[in-house]
């Protein structure tokens, strides 16, 4: 059994944070990533996304952008003007998907732009596991 975190098979030992909203979407991606072996953070807002961020340090963020209170466009700018966490990669999974905003994401430092109604959770989870690899 390998001891590096990183070469663990699946998720395991890894944090997922998911910033998301909407409650079946996240229940669904949060089972599917327990199911992997990752270790999952629920939040709710931009707010709590922020605060959970600082408190837990994951190895991952997944970040809606259409959320009650600060929306993920202020929440991203926020995970990365801050130099305790701003190497923390953030995967934003919205169903916005203008090409100018997909490329504010990536400019705020977004490492990838999932378009939910595309993809489905499994192809979510690859799109992770191979960041996390």
């Amino acid at each position: 059994m390998p001891d590096e975190k990183n070469e663990t098979p699946n998720g395991a030992n890894q944090k997922i944070l998911l910033i998301e909203d909407d409650k079946f979407l996240r229940d669904l991606i949060a089972k599917k990533l327990v199911a992997e072996d990752y270790e999952v953070i629920e939040a709710l807002d931009g707010e709590s996304g922020i605060i959970k961020t600082k408190e837990s340090a994951p190895d991952l963020i997944l970040l809606d952008l259409i959320l009650p209170g600060l929306d993920g466009f202020d929440v991203l700018a926020k995970l990365k003007a801050d130099p305790a966490i701003q190497k923390i990669p953030v995967i934003v999974l919205s169903n916005l998907s203008q090409q100018e905003e997909v490329e504010r994401v990536l400019s705020l430092g977004a490492v990838d732009f999932l378009i939910k109604a595309h993809l489905t959770p499994n192809e979510i989870i690859a799109k992770i596991k191979l960041l996390l690899k």
